[in-house]
């Protein structure tokens, strides 16, 4: 039941993280806060276009999140004969929805850390253009060449803190899948043990 109980808390927290995930992705379509013409201009960074927040950490994952909810429910399945079946089959279900769960918030990430270490599309002396993307990532920590970006005004800054909110909330959501599996996997050896060790087995 305690655990049953944890597995629930874990998979309701991957609700919120998803609805963040969503929103801060959307941030990113309005540099600086401002809804100006960026998205037809093309003067919006080309990471946005993936829409790893909205779909992979976002609605995909509260897909996983309803999934493993329902599932942690404990419901008897009417295709199984018996309850050690059921629980069978609840915990490969579990296991699945999970590891696409990990597999959904790592492209989230991964896409995401790309993005941040690319820099903000902007506005230079030359035109538009990937202005930091020579500094490979050296710009994070040297606010010295930001001016490089002309506009939309704090670009830098606004790429900086979404791409980092979207790493954090991904891969947070990567843990808690991944504690999940972990759970569902003690479970089924702890399960086989207990059989092993019952008298007459070994």
């Amino acid at each position: 039941m305690g655990s049953r109980r944890c597995e629930a808390c874990l998979s309701a927290l991957l609700v919120p993280l998803a609805l963040w995930s969503v929103t801060v992705n959307i941030l990113l379509y309005f540099p600086n806060g401002q809804a100006a013409s960026a998205a037809t201009d093309n003067t919006l960074h080309n990471h946005v276009w993936y829409f790893e927040g909205i779909c992979f950490s976002g609605v995909l994952m509260l897909v996983v999140a309803a999934v493993l909810l329902v599932l942690d429910k404990g419901y008897n399945y009417r295709c199984c004969p018996s309850e050690n079946c059921s629980e069978g089959y609840t915990t490969l279900l579990s296991v699945v929805f999970s590891v696409l769960g990990v597999a959904s918030s790592g492209y989230c990430l991964a896409i995401s850390a790309v993005g941040l270490l690319q820099g903000p599309y902007c506005r230079t002396h030359g035109g538009w253009g990937y202005a930091l993307e020579d500094t490979a990532g050296r710009f994070l920590t040297d606010p010295s060449v930001w001016s490089r970006c002309l506009e939309p005004a704090h670009v830098v800054e606004w790429n900086i803190v979404l791409f980092c909110a979207l790493m954090a909330l991904s891969g947070l959501q990567v843990l808690v899948c991944l504690l999940r599996v972990a759970v569902q996997l003690s479970k089924v050896l702890c399960g086989a043990y207990m059989v092993m060790a019952q008298p007459g087995i070994i």
